[in-house]
């Protein structure tokens, strides 16, 4: 019965990161302050990591957790006082009842379900110490049976309790930290992706259009040929017709995916510093993964909450890589954002090469680029033309000024195109 118990839903996985946690909290244990007399009794790190582990990733089984760090802590301690020479029975009996604390502290973890108290911080933190608590106090109730002259005041039992208080509401803090970090690195990388996906769908809809200018001019000619009783030449051109309206619906099925997706990402709302924050993080990784040292600065004079992040995202984002590749080794890149009567200004400075003056008419025409692979292939060009339709279905507009010394775009837009209605 036992056996079935230790092997039920118990694979390599899940035993190595079991391993973990009683190592790691063993460990941790040993970093420990003696509030009574003697060493019976600590208030270490280790039930901090015990919980905190737990926390973070959940084992298959609490019970079995808590039963094998008990059993680890309490081996890692009787080794330890074997290496001074203590008595083995003294060391037991000084050390096994902190077993009974990890056993009772992963019980009741498992009886009160933490998992759906993982969102309520100030209900996980009380089950959590009022489980250290009782956990504590069976161990040291244990001690005083096992070990003569050993006792514990009123005081001390009130310690216990602040203690416990203490110790878990700051595990919860903590996790709840990582917790936030790690929803913002994917709410991050979620809308970065969104902002790609918008792109392509500005790109998709033009090469759409191109198609129906295209099946109606291959429908034009298979009327015309076919009055001229060019039987052969109209039904083929019929046949391209048909066979280029096949791919224009292929084109409408992707297109009305990719917009499904791009509108599901505008359902949570965004501070126009988040997009700032966002854009100027991904291009801080992506400066260093070209090995420059460019220097990131951001005024911002006026915040609001948008329901245009995407598009937003998407022609920020844009200029600032850019930007990023129009310097050669070392330099800066100035984000200003401010409000100026009915009309949101984002400008942005970099002190890169700058644009050729007599390509500043063209630079948002589709196929315009100055960047080149080693082997002298160009790049496909449509990133500034898919910024000036955003900028148009904005209803904004785009100033550059640009010189040896840099570049500087100046997007203005209505405010109540971007600001989300209160």
């Amino acid at each position: 019965m036992l056996n079935n118990f230790f092997s039920k839903n118990f694979n390599r996985s899940d035993g190595l990161y079991l391993v973990f946690i009683a190592l790691l909290t063993a460990i941790a244990s040993e970093i420990k302050v003696i509030p009574f007399n003697g060493e019976a009794f600590r208030f270490g790190l280790g039930s901090i990591a015990f919980f905190l582990l737990l926390l973070i990733r959940p084992p298959a089984s609490l019970i079995r957790t808590g039963l094998i760090t008990g059993l680890t802590v309490v081996c890692f301690r009787l080794f330890g006082d074997m290496l001074h020479h203590t008595d083995l029975l003294v060391s037991l009996k000084t050390h096994s009842p902190v077993f009974l604390f990890y056993f009772l502290y992963a019980l009741g973890l498992n009886f009160i379900k933490i998992e759906q108290y993982k969102t309520s911080p100030l209900l996980l933190g009380a089950g959590a110490a009022g489980l250290e608590y009782i956990g504590n106090s069976a161990e040291q109730l244990t001690r005083l049976l096992l070990l003569n002259g050993v006792n514990v005041t009123f005081h001390e039992w009130i310690l216990l309790l602040g203690v416990a208080v203490l110790r878990s509401y700051f595990v919860v803090g903590l996790y709840s930290s990582i917790i936030i970090s790690e929803h913002k690195k994917r709410m991050q990388e979620t809308l970065s992706l969104g902002s790609e996906l918008y792109a392509e769908t500005l790109y998709l809809q033009k090469s759409m259009d191109h198609i129906e200018q295209i099946t109606a001019s291959s429908h034009d000619l298979y009327r015309t040929l076919k009055k001229k009783e060019l039987h052969e030449l109209s039904v083929q051109a019929l046949r391209i017709a048909q066979e280029i309206h096949e791919v224009k619906k292929d084109s409408q099925r992707i297109f009305a995916g990719l917009s499904k997706m791009t509108n599901e990402e505008r359902n949570e709302n965004f501070f126009l510093s988040d997009l700032i924050d966002f854009v100027v993080t991904a291009n801080k990784k992506y400066s260093e993964l070209l090995k420059k040292n460019i220097s990131f600065h951001f005024s911002i004079a006026s915040d609001f909450e948008t329901n245009q992040q995407i598009p937003l995202l998407a022609l920020l984002n844009n200029i600032t890589a850019n930007a990023v590749e129009s310097i050669k080794t070392k330099g800066e890149i100035v984000f200003e954002l401010f409000e100026e009567k009915e009309n949101t200004y984002f400008i942005i400075k970099d002190s890169g090469e700058g644009i050729p003056k007599e390509d500043v008419a063209i630079i948002f025409e589709p196929g315009y680029t100055t960047k080149f692979s080693a082997h002298g292939v160009a790049a496909t060009g449509i990133g500034l033309s898919h910024v000036q339709e955003i900028i148009q279905t904005l209803k904004g507009h785009v100033q550059i000024e640009t010189s040896g010394n840099g570049t500087i775009f100046r997007i203005e837009i209505p405010t109540e195109n971007i600001r989300k209605a209160s």
